[in-house]
């Protein structure tokens, strides 16, 4: 079909292109003798029918055109997309639920607040005015050390001396934002130095300042010791504040330096790490002094048994019977009735970490301190081997990786949960690590309760008997806390009286010699290594 006849076809019976086959030469010349083709256009088989769609086919020299139409079904034509109107939009009718009844979302607020360790601090609790004054001090002193250069610590950033009274009138000041607490004053100590071991634990100040200062209250937590102490702890659980005596004061801020210095080379130690010390002297009462800490319990997974460990065995049991145990209880080591049995690679790291806190602390004179064990039971055999009824999922393991937090090197291995539908559970989103006392998989066997080995009928040490039933997969979570405790007049004649009634090696009121190498010999017989 010559060039003419393809123009008088209509362009309105082509697809997309509507135009005609194109001729290469010269204007006025004679056309070459051969044609470039356009590219081909196929229609695509379906079940609804739809306009006519044209097809070209270019064949032969002479460049033959033949146009078919077939049914293109769901695919239209760039002409038929053009006349035909689009289909109107399909809006599914939906009623909205019907609002849930106010008294139900508080009775559901209420069971959750339940189910979370401590009480919430609000208006009318004894600690609201407290909590208001810690919140506003913290938001000061964060927000003023942020806002200054970062230098290198100096010798004069240890001194003890080394600290900042602010005051805080109700009408505010100069330097203080006005407030409806009571005037009170601030103290800050050594906050160079705390700066530095926020950054250096990988804590960022706005995050620092949010979990405390925020929106959201602290709760107050139920002292499990007899010193006394009274504790808060954060929204979020990463963060512990606990009220302290003028002595521990003392005791932290001279050995500020040494353990600071241990902290940087130790990346994977399991001493408390401290964010800030401070105190607060409201017009009237006494003051109030009290140090920041991380919680070794931070975890998205549920801590079903919380264990308190120092080695010794007078008094160290609860009064409460086995129904009576719940999450929030805090067991001692007459209550452990469990060996964990770790791989070969966590147990020497373990050991080896447990061995060079130890020496610090000795060398500090610091004794009465202990492990904070928690344990999460991983599946449900686990949990109804301890009488728990909470469905749980397993975490699996997907891999290791490095992790370069703070500087350090060690070694992680990511879990992708599975399955999580509990709120006590680690969400798809989020995959913890498994580092030295976080995260850490063993299997815990279940041992004749209190059993004691003939090292304890010597009044040496305890000793965790053979492991009676299967073992149970827990993730175990543990740091070594109370660490502000030295060897002063007050445990001398402890020591001394108790040494009457019991013997000697039973009591924790030892010499940190002593207390040192009993707790590392205790945490040998806790921990037991996987034989392959």
């Amino acid at each position: 079909m010559p060039p003419q006849a393809a123009a008088a076809s209509p362009q309105g019976d082509c697809c997309r292109h509507g135009q005609l086959p194109r001729w290469h030469g010269d204007a006025g010349a004679e056309a070459l003798p051969f044609y470039v083709p356009l590219r081909k256009r196929l229609s695509v088989d379906g079940k609804s029918p739809a306009p006519r769609i044209c097809i070209w086919e270019c064949d032969g020299e002479a460049g033959d055109i033949t146009c078919d139409i077939v049914a293109a079904p769901f695919r239209r034509s760039c002409s038929a997309r053009m006349t035909m109107q689009p289909p109107a939009p399909f809006f599914r009718t939906m009623t909205p639920p019907p609002p849930r009844p106010q008294r139900v979302l508080e009775e559901e607020e209420e069971q959750q607040e339940a189910r979370r360790p401590g009480k919430a601090i609000r208006k009318g609790h004894r600690s609201y005015g407290l909590m208001l004054n810690l919140q506003l001090g913290i938001s000061y002193s964060v927000g003023k050390s942020s806002a200054l250069p970062f230098k290198k610590l100096l010798a004069s950033d240890f001194d003890p001396r080394e600290k900042v009274w602010t005051r805080f009138p109700p009408e505010g000041s100069k330097l203080t934002p006005p407030h409806h607490s009571i005037d009170f004053r601030w103290k800050d100590y050594c906050p160079a130095v705390f700066r530095h071991l926020r950054k250096l634990f990988g804590v960022d100040p706005a995050d620092y300042m949010l979990a405390i200062c925020g929106n959201d209250t602290l709760r107050e937590l139920a002292s499990p010791g007899k010193s006394g102490s009274c504790f808060f702890i954060t929204q979020d659980d990463r963060f512990m504040i606990k009220t302290v005596k003028k002595a521990e004061v003392k005791v932290l801020i001279r050995m500020l330096r040494s353990y600071y210095e241990h902290v940087r080379l130790h990346k994977s130690t399991l001493l408390t790490r401290f964010y800030g010390t401070h105190c607060i002297k409201q017009v009237g009462c006494p003051k109030v002094r009290f140090v920041i800490m991380g919680n070794f319990c931070c975890s998205e997974y549920k801590i079903h048994r919380r264990f308190d460990l120092k080695g010794s065995s007078h008094g160290r049991t609860i009064d409460k019977t086995e129904r009576k145990i719940d999450e929030t209880t805090t067991l001692k080591d007459l209550d452990l009735d469990y060996a964990f049995r770790l791989q070969r690679f966590w147990y020497e790291e373990l050991m080896k970490q447990i061995q060079m806190d130890c020496v610090f602390l000795e060398t500090q004179g610091i004794m009465d301190y202990s492990l904070l064990l928690g344990v999460h039971f991983r599946n449900d055999l686990s949990v109804s081997k301890i009488g728990l009824s909470q469905p749980m999922a397993l975490p699996k393991s997907t891999g290791k990786r490095k992790s370069f937090e703070g500087g350090g090197n060690f070694c992680e291995q990511c879990f992708m949960e599975t399955g999580c539908k509990e709120r006590d559970l680690i969400t798809e989103s989020r995959r913890p690590f498994v580092q030295l006392g976080m995260n850490m998989p063993a299997q815990a066997e279940r041992s004749s309760k209190r059993m004691l080995d003939k090292f304890l009928l010597n009044e040496r040490h305890l000793f965790i008997a053979a492991p009676s039933g299967g073992p149970c997969d827990v993730y175990l979570f543990f740091g070594i806390i109370d660490i502000l405790q030295d060897y002063d007049i007050t445990k001398k004649l402890e020591h001394a009286y108790k040494s009457f009634q019991v013997n000697p090696g039973r009591i924790s009121a030892v010499d940190p010699k002593l207390y040192s190498r009993r707790f590392q010999d205790f945490i040998r017989r806790v921990f037991v290594k996987q034989q392959h």
